[in-house]
């Protein structure tokens, strides 16, 4: 719509994940060292929290996109309940046969993990979204990690959520979880000058040549944002909307405190709350 206005290549604030354009904020370079730290180390669980568009799902596919071919990768995006649905997702996500009763079901995952280790190949298990599991599904999870050979551990496991996993965590039923974590980081929003420096990021990728966001409406965005990525795009897309719409090639903190308060009175995605996270793994 306005890309040819703006002499840019491409919409620079597309709000789906882009494993390409992750701007490497300190709190995006630890998380993602964790997420390697906990590969390379065949860590037992590693677990990623952060607010909802704090980058967790595009650090996950940057991983995809970097992981050995050697390892075997199963991803669920959903939230299974009950320990027989999250077997049969679990061997849906390796691409195995999923029908039958529970028994049928674990000795189908523990044959095909034996396989694995036969083969040499490691085995990881990513599970997105995973603060809607529940205890249940979450403990099971556990009880799969039983399932090793000796001293190798033959099931890795890569658990992303929003804040309230955290907080599920760290309740007694999952006790025994939580002391098998092996690497754990919780994702924090950008500051004030990451978002100016994050903004600059995605314009150059998109091909602008130029500052087009002043730094008054960059710290406005950061403000209104609270530092989440995901925000950031939807606010400044429809900054560069409004600049198009009238006529301007660089977005003022006019216009980005017209787009707030138009979010504020209109739309019905709401500016940013963050959760209250008081305690760690």
């Amino acid at each position: 719509m306005y890309e040819a206005f703006y002499q840019l290549r491409e919409k620079p604030f597309s709000i789906l994940p882009d494993p390409d354009l992750i701007y490497w904020g300190k709190m995006h370079s630890m998380a993602f060292t964790m997420l390697e730290f906990g590969v390379m180390n065949n860590a037992g669980f590693t677990v990623i929290t952060g607010e909802i568009g704090s980058g967790k799902t595009t650090l996950v596919r940057h991983l995809l996109k970097k992981i050995s071919p050697q390892i075997t990768i199963g991803l669920i995006s959903n939230s299974p309940q009950g320990r027989q649905e999250l077997l049969q997702w679990i061997l849906m996500s390796f691409n195995q046969p999923f029908e039958g009763d529970y028994p049928a079901l674990f000795k189908r995952l523990q044959d095909f993990l034996y396989r694995q280790h036969a083969s040499k190949r490691r085995t990881i298990l990513i599970i997105d979204e995973a603060q809607n599991l529940g205890t249940e599904a979450l403990e099971h999870l556990r009880m799969l990690s039983n399932i090793n050979a000796d001293k190798h551990q033959m099931l890795q496991l890569i658990i992303v959520g929003q804040p309230e996993l955290r907080e599920l965590l760290l309740g007694p039923q999952l006790h025994q979880f939580a002391q098998r974590i092996s690497s754990d980081f919780h994702l924090q929003p950008l500051n004030e000058s990451e978002v100016a420096n994050y903004i600059a990021f995605r314009l150059k990728a998109a091909g602008s040549k130029r500052i087009m966001f002043t730094l008054e409406a960059a710290a406005k965005i950061a403000a209104a944002s609270g530092g989440i990525p995901r925000m950031i795009n939807i606010l400044c897309d429809t900054a560069l909307v409004y600049g198009f719409a009238n006529g301007h090639q660089t977005i003022s903190s006019d216009i980005v405190d017209q787009v707030i308060a138009d979010k504020q009175q209109y739309s019905i995605l709401p500016l940013y709350k963050p959760s209250k996270i008081t305690k760690y793994l």
